[in-house]
């Protein structure tokens, strides 16, 4: 049975190119109806534009058409348990579930009601992944991992907390990242959304820690993209930008900052709704996007990837989460804790047996755990090259 997807990012395309001046016209600002109402200038260089919220480019996706904006999910998932075991000392300073993300952007002001916050992309760019199984690894020898997962239940969702870094990464068209998978079907079937933060210097033009999200329903192959770059998620706060920096990042062996991230299925309103904390709510892909994720997920996944292109025939030194081994632990090593998923009748519970791989682990680690105050958690990352890792 292949147990584990994984992704290859795909080259970029500016979308500038005369094959493309459709898609341009439709994704850009240059288009009459994504006039913004505001634009916020970030200290780290990005514009946000506040767009209506009825321009939002969701709607341009042919199944969406005739969609009827939600803007609050009909329920929220009922708390379980956390579970038990040895404390777990992370000397943590992250405040997930008291405030919203903490963005750039947002020191120069606040988009009105009544819009959304969409990043300006200074160049347009449009990135895909592409999957694999994990059998496969002479295809996919470049792309390295380090994570924890669950599958063959029925799943309407995961949450976890994710431990905030700001890994270096080496060359072009590397990145380094810290994601929830949420899955379903196989093959070319393959339905996922995904989010978390990634430093990604090629596809957003620095090295600062981003937010993002992705979905496909056909392997990434002619199907999803990150954030808004596409049509497909439906943004609904105005207050969290998809693909703008975060900050502040932890430190090491010092302050450690951490943002909790929730998708959960809505059968209600049939939509996977993506959550930051318990009630701030950034949009919902809607169900009629997919085929075997519009019924529930399968496969659960949480951790690190990174990808090494191996110049000069030597590992890269791309680092996954605080770029420490998981044996450094609380403020050395990164982190993802209070992993939960959601289960059929919508309660958020543990997740049972957890199974951690790590593909390259002399390069990048994993060590899982449980405590009382944060249930089931790992410890993952890694410097890439090094005596070891050569």
């Amino acid at each position: 049975m292949k147990l584990f997807y994984f992704f290859i990012l795909l080259s970029t395309m500016n979308l500038c190119d005369a094959s493309s001046k459709k898609t341009q016209v439709r994704n850009t600002l240059s288009s009459s109806k994504k006039i913004p109402v505001k634009s916020i200038k970030s200290p780290d260089g990005d514009i946000i534009d506040c767009i209506n919220i009825y321009h939002r480019p969701a709607f341009d996706h042919p199944l969406l058409k005739n969609h009827t904006i939600l803007m609050r999910p009909s329920l929220q998932p009922r708390k379980g348990p956390i579970g038990g075991g040895e404390p777990f000392k992370s000397n943590s300073h992250g405040q997930e579930d008291k405030k919203p993300i903490n963005q750039l952007w947002q020191l120069g002001g606040r988009c009105p009601e009544g819009t959304i916050p969409i990043r300006r992309y200074q160049k347009a760019r449009y990135a895909k992944k592409e999957h694999r199984n994990f059998p496969q690894l002479a295809d996919f020898s470049n792309h390295e991992y380090a994570f924890a997962y669950v599958q063959s239940n029925k799943f309407l969702g995961a949450k976890a907390t994710i431990n905030l870094w700001q890994p270096q990464v080496q060359g072009s068209g590397e990145f380094s990242l810290a994601q929830i998978w949420v899955l379903a079907g196989a093959d070319s079937a393959l339905n996922s959304v995904e989010a978390g933060w990634t430093v990604y210097p090629s596809h957003f033009g620095d090295s600062n820690t981003r937010l993002f999200n992705y979905w496909t329903r056909d392997r990434y192959q002619s199907t999803g993209c990150y954030n808004l770059d596409c049509p497909g998620f439906v943004q609904t706060s105005n207050s969290i930008a998809l693909g703008a920096t975060i900050s502040p990042v932890s430190t090491y062996h010092g302050a450690q900052h951490e943002i909790t991230l929730h998708i959960f299925k809505d059968p209600k309103k049939n939509a996977w709704w993506l959550q930051h904390g318990n009630d701030d709510v950034i949009g919902y892909w809607p169900a009629s996007l997919f085929k075997d994720l519009a019924d529930s997920a399968s496969l659960i996944e949480w951790g690190g990837e990174i990808i090494n292109n191996a110049q000069g025939g030597q590992h890269t030194t791309t680092q996954m989460g605080s770029g420490h081994f998981a044996e450094e632990r609380a403020r050395g090593a990164s982190y993802f804790k209070n992993l939960q998923v959601v289960d059929q009748s919508s309660t958020l519970v543990p997740p049972g047996d957890i199974k951690a791989v790590a593909t390259k682990p002399n390069c990048y680690n994993i060590v899982p755990g449980k405590s009382d105050n944060a249930g089931d958690y790992f410890y993952f990352g890694g410097p890439g090259r090094n005596p070891k890792c050569p």
